[in-house]
């Protein structure tokens, strides 16, 4: 790696690096046996729970003793491949995604991570990829039946974005014939796959899964925010310093990035616009100014001076909701319950209003009970967000979000913000004014 690539091929220097013995094997040395005891206690489990020759932990190389029996090209390209892992911060990003959504098949990020791994090293002719190995741009044709060359779809999908497309596993209501019949479930037998997770499970079939995270509790939010940025850095000026050579060619959407969740985002604009704020009151004066009336004597006035008050009208905000846009059910209910919240603690007003290319129905919500349960999507289809928006701003709001993906014109503007909240897959639109919030 460091002869061919020296910049990207030593990012494998900043990670660290493991030999393993076979359970029950006493290793070919004692530094074999250490790494297989180091083993079972960063993975909660034995060295023989792991059907991979080579995997990682998000931080350490592990190598298992069969890997010294492959050809060099190969043992080459699998050490680029954990590396990548690492450098890439998959690991981390699936604790993450787990955090967010409550429920990730391990075995599906797995593959998809793999997948836009092994598309960035697949042009580079010194090391050699195993025949069936997963690449990103047959996982977008043959599960999602997007066509796209691997530069195209590396400047395009991250492993978040890819996963979410991916799993469809049916909710845990579903019946036990149901989980019969599509074979695979989360282990529990509860959540059995939809047509694009079995595709990819097919895809992927003999892929042994190579992230293996830790028992260990998870790093700080702050020591996972730094170790992102550093190989975020790193894996630039690798990049930078290989040029055409590098084995990071062309993998541009899946660098790793410090994101702020848009749960966070969201909140920080609500407060800013509904927050309770001083204002002026003709009806009394400042402190200031009557202390000054006392002062300048008998027989002067001075000019008024209007006091201030910390009251005003109740905060109100706008929710426009596009029923022709393609929103996920369970993105729908974790986006509800942020905004429940959000006007409880805020005690702000809500009105509801629902439509594509009219104005189908306008709800008046008390503060914290928002229920969006129930409403049909045309999942699909154009809107114009002009009706929707002159119907909101009669409502005199002071903050309209807009749940949308942003197909459709809008030919005037509300003189208060307007945050469009729109779903991954609609990361890229632009929206004609106001600032677009991202639902990842």
């Amino acid at each position: 790696m460091l002869e061919f690539a020296p910049a990207s091929g030593g990012l494998a220097l900043w990670a660290h690096h493991q030999d393993l013995a076979d359970d029950g094997d006493g290793g070919r040395d004692g530094d074999a046996g250490l790494g297989a005891r180091r083993a079972r206690r960063l993975t909660g489990g034995t060295v023989a729970d792991h059907d991979a020759t080579i995997f990682t932990d998000g931080r350490t190389v592990f190598y298992r003793p069969a890997f010294d029996d492959w050809p060099l090209e190969v043992r080459t390209a699998w050490v680029a491949h954990q590396v990548l892992h690492i450098a890439l911060r998959h690991v981390p990003r699936e604790r993450a995604l787990r955090q967010q959504l409550g429920d990730v098949d391990a075995q599906l990020f797995n593959l998809c991570a793999d997948a836009i791994v092994n598309s960035a090293l697949a042009p580079l002719r010194w090391l050699q990829l195993p025949a069936r190995a997963v690449r990103l741009e047959d996982v977008l044709a043959n599960v999602l039946g997007v066509e796209a060359r691997a530069d195209t779809a590396l400047a395009e999908w991250d492993v978040e974005r890819l996963y979410r497309a991916i799993d469809d596993r049916r909710p845990p209501a579903s019946n036990r014939a149901s989980t019969r019949s599509a074979g695979r479930s989360d282990g529990s037998g509860q959540r059995p796959d939809g047509p694009r997770a079995a595709r990819l499970r097919t895809l992927g079939a003999g892929t042994a899964q190579d992230l293996k995270p830790g028992a260990r509790d998870a790093d700080s939010p702050e020591t996972e925010a730094e170790a992102t940025r550093d190989w975020g850095e790193r894996l630039l000026r690798a990049q930078a310093g290989d040029g055409p050579y590098s084995m990071l060619r062309g993998l541009l959407a899946d660098l790793p990035r410090v994101r702020t969740p848009w749960e966070q985002v969201l909140r920080t604009q609500f407060t800013r616009a509904l927050s309770q704020q001083p204002g002026i009151s003709w009806s009394r004066p400042t402190r200031s100014w009557i202390a000054n009336q006392g002062r300048a004597g008998p027989g002067r006035r001075l000019p008024w001076e209007p006091g201030m008050t910390a009251s005003r009208n109740v905060p109100r905000v706008v929710l426009v909701l596009d029923v022709s846009g393609s929103i996920d059910d369970a993105l729908l209910a974790r986006f509800t319950r942020e905004v429940q919240a959000l006007t409880r603690r805020l005690e702000a007003a809500l009105v509801l209003v629902i439509g594509d290319t009219w104005v189908h129905e306008v709800r008046h919500c008390a503060p914290g009970q928002v229920d969006l349960s129930g409403l049909a999507f045309a999942r699909g289809g154009g809107t114009d967000f002009t009706p929707l928006l002159d119907e909101a701003a009669k409502h005199r709001p002071d903050l309209i979000v807009v749940l949308t993906d942003l197909d459709g014109p809008a030919r005037s503007r509300p003189r208060c913000p307007v945050l469009w909240a729109v779903p991954e897959a609609d990361a890229r639109a632009k929206a004609p004014f106001g600032r677009v919030l991202v639902l990842r």
